[in-house]
C-alpha cells in the first residue's frame, strides 16, 4: 500500500510521461529521501548500512520496479558475478547425460541460484595442460570448481599456480596428495569396501576388479578399499594393495565410459570360470560388461554377481537391476559452490580461511545383480 508521499511521487512521474522509462537510480535516491551514493552501497553491499535506511531503499526499489544495471554492480563490487565450472570437453560424448555431470552441476546450480550468481560453463581438453589463471585474469569469473581434474604433472602445476596466486577454486570428486586445495570428495574407498564385503558375505572369494583411469583419485581410492575387504577376508596377504598384487585375471582397466566395460567383457569372459563376482568402478562400466558378456554368449541369469558404482538411474532399469554404491553426487556440487561462495561474498575471516575438504559418505544400495545363482 503506498502512502500519500509516495502516491503523489509516482503520480508526478506519469505525468511527466516516465511511467514506462527505465527507473533510474536518482528517482529510487527522491523516493527513500537518500542520496544516490546510498543507493548505490545499498545494491552494491558496500559498506556500513543502517537497516532501516537499507529498507527504505529496497522499499522504494520495489514500488518503482527498479533494477540495478548488472554490468555497473559488477564495477562496483569489482566482480563478475560469475561461478566458473570447468568440464573436461570428450568429442562425441554427451556430457550433460552422464549421471554424474548432470547430478554435480544440479547441485551447484541450486547453490548458484541461491546466492544470486550465475553459472559459466567452460570446457577444457583432456590431457591438454589448462592456463586456469586466465579466466580469472580477464574477470570472467570469482571462483571456479573443477570438475574432471586429473593427477598429472601439468594439471597439478596449474592448480598449484591457482593456489599460490589466491584465486579461489575447489575440486569435485578429486583430491592430490600432498597438496592443500578446496576438495569435496566422497568416501570412495568406504563405499568399495562395502561392496567388496557384501560379495565376500554372499560366498564369494575370486572377485575381479573393473577399475577406472588411474589418473583419477577415486580410482585408487576404489583399488585400495576393494584390496582392504579382501586382506581382511584372508584372501589377499597382508600389505597386497597394488593392482600387481592381485592374482592373474583379477584386474581389469577402463576409462568410466560403456564402452570400456564392454570391451573388458572380452577380456575377462575367457576367465569367467575362475572368478566368482566382478566389482566395477563405476555402472557405465558395470552395464556394458553386462551387454559384452550377453553377446558373447552369456545367458540372463547366468552371469556372476555383479556390483557397479554411483547408484544411477540407469542400474535400477538393467537387466537385472544392479547393485551399486551410492554417491551424494548432488550434494557435493551443491557444497563445493557454498564453500566457495562464502569465499567470495563472506566476510574478511571467510575469504582468508584455510583450505576445506569435506568427504562425504556413500551407501550401498542392493539389487539382484550382486545375488550368487540366479539361474
Amino acid at each position: 500500500m503506498y502512502t500519500r508521499t509516495e502516491r503523489a511521487y509516482i503520480s508526478e512521474l506519469c505525468v511527466k510521461g516516465r511511467c514506462r522509462h527505465i527507473v533510474t537510480r536518482k528517482e529510487v535516491a527522491e523516493l527513500a529521501g537518500v542520496s544516490e551514493a546510498t543507493v548505490s552501497r545499498v545494491f552494491n553491499g558496500v559498506g556500513p548500512m543502517k537497516e532501516e535506511t537499507k529498507t527504505r531503499v529496497l522499499q522504494a526499489a520495489t514500488k518503482l520496479n527498479y533494477h540495478p544495471n548488472a554490468i555497473a554492480q559488477s564495477f562496483a563490487r569489482r566482480r563478475s558475478g560469475n561461478l566458473g565450472v570447468v568440464l573436461p570437453y570428450v568429442p562425441k560424448v554427451h556430457i550433460f547425460s552422464t549421471y554424474y555431470f548432470s547430478e554435480v552441476l544440479s547441485g551447484i546450480g541450486e547453490a548458484v541460484k541461491a546466492s544470486g550468481y550465475d553459472m559459466l560453463l567452460m570446457f577444457r581438453t583432456p590431457g591438454e595442460d589448462s592456463d586456469y589463471s586466465a579466466m580469472f585474469r580477464s574477470q570472467k569469473v570469482d571462483a571456479c570448481i573443477i570438475l574432471g581434474a586429473t593427477d598429472t604433472p601439468g594439471e597439478r602445476a596449474q592448480l598449484q599456480k591457482l593456489q599460490q596466486s589466491g584465486f579461489p577454486f575447489c575440486l569435485v570428486n578429486q583430491h592430490f596428495q600432498g597438496e592443500s586445495f578446496n576438495e569435496v570428495d566422497a568416501d570412495h574407498e568406504g563405499g568399495s569396501y562395502q561392496a567388496v564385503q557384501h560379495l565376500i558375505a554372499s560366498g564369494c572369494r575370486r572377485i575381479a576388479f573393473l577399475s577406472g583411469s588411474p589418473e583419477y583419485s577415486n580410482s585408487d581410492d576404489r583399488l585400495r578399499g576393494y584390496t582392504a575387504a579382501l586382506r581382511e577376508a584372508g584372501i589377499l596377504p597382508e600389505g597386497a594393495s597394488r593392482r600387481e598384487d592381485l592374482p592373474p585375471h583379477w584386474y581389469y582397466e577402463g576409462n568410466y565410459s560403456r564402452t570400456s566395460g564392454y570391451r573388458a567383457a572380452s577380456e575377462l569372459y575367457p576367465h569367467l570360470g575362475e572368478l566368482d563376482a566382478v566389482f566395477a568402478s563405476n555402472d557405465r562400466m558395470a552395464i556394458g560388461l553386462l551387454q559384452g558378456l550377453r553377446e558373447l554368449g552369456v545367458q540372463p541369469g547366468q552371469e556372476p554377481p555383479i556390483i557397479g558404482y554411483d547408484d544411477s538411474v540407469e542400474a535400477r532399469v538393467t537387466d537385472p537391476p544392479l547393485t551399486s554404491v551410492a554417491v551424494p553426487f548432488f550434494d557435493m556440487g551443491k557444497l563445493a559452490a557454498q564453500t566457495l561462495l562464502r569465499r567470495v561474498t563472506g566476510s574478511a575471516e571467510e575469504t582468508a580461511s584455510a583450505p576445506q575438504r569435506h568427504k562425504l559418505d556413500t551407501k550401498l544400495v542392493i539389487r539382484l545383480s550382486s545375488r550368487v545363482n540366479r539361474g
